[in-house]
């Protein structure tokens, strides 16, 4: 009876789809539900950051790796609570209420009319809301860490002894999924984000974009709660981490007790154990040793890995997201993993590793992921030559001693012009075509006896208009943006010679009333075709310009002093262009993610895969945390190596991390060669049949010593019985 408690089995065994259990279709489903509602959210999670909690970007991707970094630590307290106390079904069930919980709190946070007292579309008080995201991280953190360990090794325990082959792909669909949320949410969530919505003002839709998310962590829920009496339970069996902590620190403690010479050495340090612990746990614990001490090295990989999120999506930003017949956001470049990871997994388990064994090669588990080690460095290799790339078309803004200035020339004449020792023309209505840059004043000369000293402020880009005053041509100075648009959306403005007031619109979008000689506010619009309505103040007539826009450049429109109203009215305006477009297209990213994802699917499937296995049947959550725990000492990595490298350029970050994998690929290398494959069933069978033998010796000595001591002290009874007897002996 207690055997038959002990595991909660189906009613009916024999309930399989194609030799799968049944249950196992619920447990897939839930964890594409929720990998969903992850990925989801944190596909824009930088961008909320930056653009709604106004933070900036080395604080976004701080913050960023230290909640990714917080998902990976909370799995070893799930670990905990599933083998010791709720069992993986009630923790699982239990932390997707918190996890729900707190996607619908970081929704709530991106309304920004909660805050908007005075609704012009700005939250009054950010705090209310970084409080509220705060929050949120920190439950949905608590929840999907804690099941991160339950689900993999749950959906393992569905499989009977005899179903191993079967179980072996269910790691491989398991990972399908996961990928397959992760595809749809990263497509979906940042297309949800670039939606207005609000009560009063539309805004970025950051609501919605988490909204989504958080609807479909509840259906997770309920999906996997349906499932219930499907399931293989396996109850908890003890504070097993207690025991294993227990265990290795009176293993440590007793050895040092046992340091000197005079004591025997024992083939282990955790066999110092053995006067208090029982050889089957001991021998678990070595198990789980040994696979934890080559979890050392792992970290690094998800260092990198985990950067497509941060860095790779802020290089995406300085890129060209046109592909003609679709437009690609920063934040979507990141479907390109799962798209990768859904194409190469089944190549990988079909072909490839088939093909492989074919040929008599021997590629474990082991040397599987030091091979996706190496991709994953490749990957890096490549992001860095195409940083370099990049670098060279961003602009060069000026740094905090110097200050730049173009000139635009607005009088209907040809102008030579000498600012310091830089001498040029300007054709009427045109701009000189790069910024000049100075570190002092400089003498201006326009011709016509106009020179002046001019200076300009550090850090600071600025342009001249020249306009004709009376006889003589002066200058007119505004401020220019000092930095490349966000979001690889453009800056727009207007600089307006005409003799009268204009309003100019795009869209829903103003620029306002520009007076004469005088430059209108940026606007940001986004990549494609943009159209521009010039209307004199009445409103009785109106000219159309079009202008086609790429992404995250900037230009000034000029009005000139000979703009009419009418036919082909748009062709008197001119365009000068302050900052290129993106010129390197996003395409170039692929190779780099190609190799990543290469390296993931040959280093992370199987990273599951060998988890399991080399588990004791206990202590499978356990080692499942460990695995994920390296994910976030990897992230801490991103933190410690940005924050301690202080390298001035990008390419040459990646170019760190990528020899500092390679490294490491080599350490664990030589490590993964000396690790012997174990079978923790049959090490735990062989301790079970020698615990009855065990146990048989350990009663037969205390029965003996039992009777050494009863005889002891009957003779004691005697002796003192006959002492007693003497005396009245001679009395007599």
């Amino acid at each position: 009876m207690e055997d038959k408690d002990e595991v909660k089995k189906p009613k009916q065994k024999s309930a399989a789809i194609c030799g799968y259990p049944v249950s196992i279709f619920f447990i897939v489903v839930n964890e594409f539900c929720e990998r969903f509602s992850y990925y989801g959210m944190r596909a824009v999670l930088v961008l909320y950051f930056k653009y709604f909690l106004k933070w900036d970007d080395d604080f976004a991707t701080t913050i960023y790796h230290t909640f990714v970094a917080l998902c990976y630590l909370t799995p070893i307290l799930g670990a905990i609570v599933a083998d010791s106390w709720l069992g993986k079904f009630k923790t699982i069930v239990y932390l997707s209420i918190v996890y729900a919980l707190g996607q619908v709190i970081l929704a709530i946070s991106a309304i920004h009319d909660i805050t908007d007292a005075n609704r012009d579309g700005t939250p009054d008080n950010i705090t209310v809301h970084i409080a509220l995201s705060m929050l949120g991280l920190i439950l949905i953190a608590l929840g999907t860490g804690g099941i991160k360990p339950c689900v993999a090794a749950f959906g393992g325990d569905q499989f009977l002894d005899h179903q191993e082959k079967q179980r072996s792909t269910f790691f491989s669909i398991f990972y399908l999924s996961i990928n397959a949320g992760s595809l749809l949410s990263t497509v979906i969530t940042p297309i949800l984000r670039a939606q207005q919505c609000g009560i009063h003002t539309k805004q970025q839709c950051y609501s919605l974009a988490f909204g989504v998310p958080a609807a479909l962590m509840v259906v997770a829920l309920i999906v996997f709660i349906v499932g219930n009496r499907m399931y293989i339970k396996t109850p908890p069996q003890g504070n097993i981490m207690v025991k294993v902590c227990s265990c290795i620190g009176f293993a440590i403690k007793n050895r040092f007790r046992h340091r000197a010479s005079e004591f025997p050495k024992r083939d282990h340090w955790m066999d110092w154990s053995e006067e208090r612990f029982d050889k089957l746990l001991i021998a678990q614990v070595k198990m789980v040793l040994k696979v934890l001490f080559l979890y050392i090295p792992l970290p690094m990989f998800w260092a990198l890995f985990d950067q497509q999120g941060s860095r790779w999506t802020l290089q995406a930003t300085t890129m060209n997201g046109n592909f003609g017949f679709l437009t690609i956001q920063p934040d979507q470049m990141q479907t390109v993993n799962p798209i990768l990871i859904l194409i190469l997994v089944p190549i990988m388990d079909s072909l490839i590793y088939p093909l492989i064994s074919k040929c008599k090669l021997n590629f474990s588990p082991l040397k599987r992921m030091t091979v996706g080690m190496f991709f994953a460095a490749l990957a890096f290799v490549a992001a860095g030559l195409i940083q370099l790339q990049i670098d060279q078309t961003l602009p060069q803004f000026p740094s905090n001693t110097e200050g730049q200035v173009k000139f635009i020339n607005m009088i209907n004449r040809t102008l030579d012009v000498r600012a310091g020792d830089n001498a040029f023309t300007l054709q009427p209505f045109t701009a000189n075509d790069e910024y000049l840059t100075f570190d002092d004043s400089f003498l201006l000369d326009l011709g016509s006896n106009s020179n002046s000293t001019e200076s300009l402020v550090d850090s600071n880009r600025t342009t001249s208009v020249i306009i004709q005053d009376g006889s003589i041509p002066r200058t007119i100075r505004f401020n220019d943006i000092k930095k490349k648009p966000e979001q690889g959306t453009n800056a727009i403005r207007f600089f307006n010679g005409f003799g009268s007031v204009l309003n100019v619109m795009s869209g829903d979008l103003t620029f306002g009333n520009i007076t004469t000689n005088n430059m209108s506010l940026y606007v940001t619009l986004p990549q494609g075709l943009a159209e521009f309505s010039i209307k004199d103040t009445a409103g009785l007539e109106e000219c159309v310009y079009k202008q086609e826009l790429g992404f995250g450049s900037s230009f000034t429109l000029l009005i000139p002093p000979t703009f009419q109203f009418g036919q082909n009215c748009e062709q008197s305006i001119r365009s000068v262009m302050d900052i290129k477009p993106n010129t390197i297209h996003m395409a170039w990213q692929i190779p780099q993610y190609f190799l990543i994802t290469v390296g993931e699917v040959v280093f992370s499937v199987t990273g599951l895969e060998f988890s399991y296995s080399q588990a004791p049947s206990n202590m499978k959550s356990v080692l499942q945390a460990g695995w994920l725990l390296t994910v976030a000492v990897g992230n801490i990595i991103v933190l410690i190596v940005a924050e301690a490298a202080t390298l001035g350029d990008q390419w040459a970050e990646y170019i760190l991390f990528a020899s500092l994998l390679l490294l490491v690929c080599i350490i664990f290398a030589f490590m993964a060669h000396f690790y012997t494959y174990m079978d923790p069933a049959k090490i735990e069978a062989q301790f079970a049949q020698k615990e009855p033998e065990e146990k048989e010796k350990r009663k037969s000595v205390e029965m003996s010593r039992k009777d050494s001591v009863e005889n002891r002290s009957k003779r004691r009874s005697s002796d003192s019985s006959s002492d007693e007897e003497e005396p009245k002996q001679t009395t007599f």
